[in-house]
C-alpha cells in the first residue's frame, strides 16, 4: 500500500505539504497538479479518519504574545485577528509575560497542537530558543527581532534611532539623555539606542545613558530621582510608555516640557496624542505589521520561497514636546 510518506517523496515535496492537499489547504497550483498526477498514478486512498482529525486543525494559527500590557502588541495583534478572520482562520494565543522560560514552551505546545504556522512577536531570544525555533516541524515567521535563518519581520530600529538623534540636533541640542531598556532585546534595547547614540557622537554631542525597563510606572519613580539633577536639554525614550512616564514625572516636579528640557519617544501610541503636551515619536505600522505577519506565513505555509528578512519603514512625527534650544534663551 502507498502510504503519504510514499506520495511526499515523490512529489518532491513535505509531507505536511501532501497533507495540506489532501485537506483542501493552501498549495501552489504546480505543487497541487503534481501531488494529484502521482495520487492518480499509485491509487493512493487517504486514510479517511485521519484526515478528518487533521482538517479539524488545519485553519489554526498559533501567536505567541511578549505580555498583554503593551500597546505595540495589541496593536499588532488587531491586525493579525482581522485578516486571519477574513481568511478563515482560528488564532490560539499564548502569552510568556516576558519570561524566556514561558516562551519556549508556548512554542513547542502549539506545534504538539499542530497549528498550521506560528506567529511569534519576540522580545529576546537565546541559544536554546534559537535551536528550537531552527528544528520546529511547522512553519513560524518571528515579528521585531531577527534570528538568522529563520523567516522574519522586523521594524527600522536602528534607523529610527538615527531620526531622532537627527532631530534633537537639527533643533540645536548637544546635551542629551537616553533612557533604555535592557539589551536582551536586540531591536528597543540595542539597535534604538545604538542608532541614537552613535548619530549623536558624530556630531560630538554629549550623551549620557540610562536604562530602565518597559513599564511606565518604574520609569516614573525613576524620572522622579533623576529629573531634579538634570543636565540634559533633551531626553530620548526607547518607547513612547517610557516617554509618557518621564512626563508624568516632570509635572508633579514643577518641570515643564519642553520649556525645560525636550522629550521624545518611540512607537507612535495613541497615549501620545493625550498627553501635555502632545509626544514627538517615531510612528512605528503595528496594525500593517500584524496583517502582513500573516500574509508572509501563509506563503511560508504554502512552502512558496520567501526572502529571511522583511522590514516596514516608520515615519518621525514631531509634536509639541521638542523645540529649538534658541527657544529656551
Amino acid at each position: 500500500m502507498v502510504t503519504l510518506n510514499e506520495i511526499a517523496q515523490r512529489a518532491g515535496v513535505a509531507k505536511s505539504t501532501v497533507s495540506r492537499f489532501l485537506n483542501n489547504g493552501s498549495v501552489s497550483e504546480k505543487t497541487r497538479i503534481k501531488i494529484q498526477e502521482i495520487i492518480d498514478e499509485t491509487g493512493y486512498v487517504p486514510n479517511q479518519f485521519a484526515q478528518s482529525l487533521k482538517a479539524q486543525r488545519s485553519n489554526m494559527i498559533g501567536v505567541v504574545l511578549p505580555r498583554f500590557d503593551s500597546p505595540s502588541t495589541n496593536q499588532v495583534l488587531k491586525g493579525i485577528d482581522e485578516l486571519a478572520y477574513e481568511k478563515g482562520y482560528q488564532l490560539v494565543l499564548t502569552n510568556s509575560n516576558l519570561d524566556s522560560q514561558r516562551e519556549k514552551e508556548n512554542i513547542a505546545l502549539l506545534e504538539r497542537q499542530k497549528v498550521s504556522g506560528i506567529i511569534w512577536i519576540a522580545s529576546f531570544f537565546d541559544d536554546a530558543m534559537m535551536e528550537l525555533v531552527k528544528n520546529l516541524q511547522v512553519p513560524i515567521l518571528i515579528i521585531g527581532q531577527k534570528i538568522e535563518g529563520v523567516p522574519c519581520l522586523v521594524h527600522q530600529d536602528y534607523e529610527a534611532g538615527v531620526q531622532i538623534a537627527e532631530h534633537a540636533l537639527a533643533l540645536g541640542h548637544r546635551d542629551l539623555l537616553y533612557v533604555g531598556v535592557t539589551q536582551d532585546d536586540n531591536a528597543v534595547g540595542v539597535l534604538r539606542r545604538d542608532g541614537f547614540i552613535e548619530t549623536a557622537s558624530q556630531a560630538r554631542a554629549r550623551v549620557t545613558v540610562i536604562e530602565t525597563d518597559f513599564s511606565r510606572k518604574v520609569a516614573y519613580e525613576q524620572a522622579l530621582n533623576y529629573l531634579p539633577e538634570l543636565r540634559a536639554s533633551y531626553i530620548a525614550a526607547a518607547t513612547d510608555q517610557i516617554a509618557i512616564g518621564i512626563a508624568n514625572a516632570a509635572q508633579e516636579l514643577g518641570l515643564s516640557i519642553p520649556a525645560d528640557f525636550s522629550l521624545s519617544g518611540f512607537g507612535g501610541y495613541s497615549e501620545t496624542e493625550y498627553a501635555y503636551p502632545r509626544i514627538t515619536t517615531v510612528d512605528y505600522p503595528f496594525y500593517e505589521m500584524g496583517q502582513r505577519s500573516l500574509e508572509l506565513l501563509e506563503e511560508l505555509i504554502r512552502e512558496t520561497p520567501i526572502p529571511m528578512v522583511h522590514t516596514m519603514a516608520n515615519k518621525l512625527h514631531v509634536k509639541r514636546s521638542t523645540q529649538n534650544m534658541k527657544a529656551k534663551e
